[in-house]
């Protein structure tokens, strides 16, 4: 097998399994990131003295393959079961969820398992890839932060969200059209509440039906959270998507009079806002991962594969095995 140079745009999480899966197979991989650090939407945000996990909020595992991932992270001790009380709110009233699911989280928060996996890999954070062209059989890539790369790679892989592969790459590969088009990728608003005391309720984790919020978790009800009791408040998809240009200031005046209805009152707390443009993608998506050989192109991410953080890891990871 002849060894290649790989670009990956993206260190989420399914970029991070492409890059694990390449490197074991003897292929030179390098990482572009346009935050300060892996873990994509399995992140978690600091304040002075508090944090949130204002992403993916857990993962449950039911592929082979990914099963046999977390007892690996379980055994590092970068992942751990959580079992919070779990209710959900719906037509004014509560009731208890019932569900066999086992819960998983990061530990000591949501990105550790990314950082994990980024261990040892060559990862170029803080740059953001805008532009691609291909010469001679290789591929340049062009940073808004560094101008032109210069090293060229003999493979590209975008692992990052389906609109945001359209604008990159659609002028490269028509098909990529075709394929984002169908991932209906939606924005999410989040907000994280620090608290002096915790509040009065009777949940660790609710899901809430037919409301602005969707979510509602207690960060510090997960294994090994340090620090002030901090909770998680996470709109609706659709509801996010319709006010993605919202100003945060009439998001969170929102979010928290729907919150106050939930009986979480966030008067006195410190809040934090954050949007994610592209959040959540199709739970039907069964493409997996697209490659196109032609052009040494491909793509991963959990929009491809099912929309959670099981199917992020298994694009990567199927996807990097064409390559064996």
């Amino acid at each position: 097998m002849t060894k290649k140079t790989i670009a990956i745009v993206g260190a989420g999480l399914a970029g991070l399994s492409c890059a694990v899966r390449l490197t074991e197979l003897g292929h030179h991989v390098e990482l572009f990131e346009k935050s300060r650090g892996p873990a994509g939407r399995m992140s978690t945000k600091r304040n002075e003295g508090w944090a949130a996990d204002h992403g993916a909020q857990y993962f449950t595992a039911r592929d082979p393959m990914f099963i046999e991932q977390v007892k690996k992270w379980v055994a590092d001790q970068t992942v751990a079961l959580w079992t919070p009380e779990i209710k959900v709110y719906e037509a004014n009233q509560w009731s208890t969820f019932q569900s066999q699911d086992l819960r998983y989280v990061g530990t000591p928060a949501m990105n550790t398992p990314a950082k994990q996996l980024a261990k040892g890999l060559v990862l170029h954070a803080s740059q953001t890839i805008d532009a691609l062209s291909r010469k001679d059989g290789q591929w340049f890539l062009h940073s808004a932060e560094a101008g032109n790369i210069a090293k060229g790679f003999d493979e590209l892989i975008l692992a990052i969200p389906g609109p945001q592969a359209l604008t990159l790459a659609q002028h490269l590969d028509p098909h990529i059209q075709t394929i984002t088009g169908q991932s209906n990728m939606k924005g999410c608003w989040t907000l994280m509440a620090r608290f002096q005391d915790r509040p009065e309720v009777s949940f660790e984790a609710a899901f809430v039906n037919q409301e602005i919020i969707s979510w509602v978790a207690r960060n510090s009800s997960k294994p090994q959270r340090t620090g002030q009791e901090s909770w998680t408040i996470q709109a609706n998809p659709l509801w996010s998507q319709e006010f993605i240009e919202l100003s945060k200031e009439e998001v969170t005046e929102r979010m928290l009079a729907c919150a106050k209805t939930l009986g979480l009152d966030c008067t006195e707390a410190e809040i934090v806002v954050h949007r994610w443009r592209y959040a959540s993608g199709s739970t039907t998506a069964t493409l997996g991962f697209y490659s196109n050989p032609a052009l040494h192109l491909g793509m991963c991410g959990d929009w491809l594969n099912g929309g959670r953080v099981e199917g992020a890891w298994l694009s990567g990871y199927h996807l990097a095995s064409q390559f064996a």
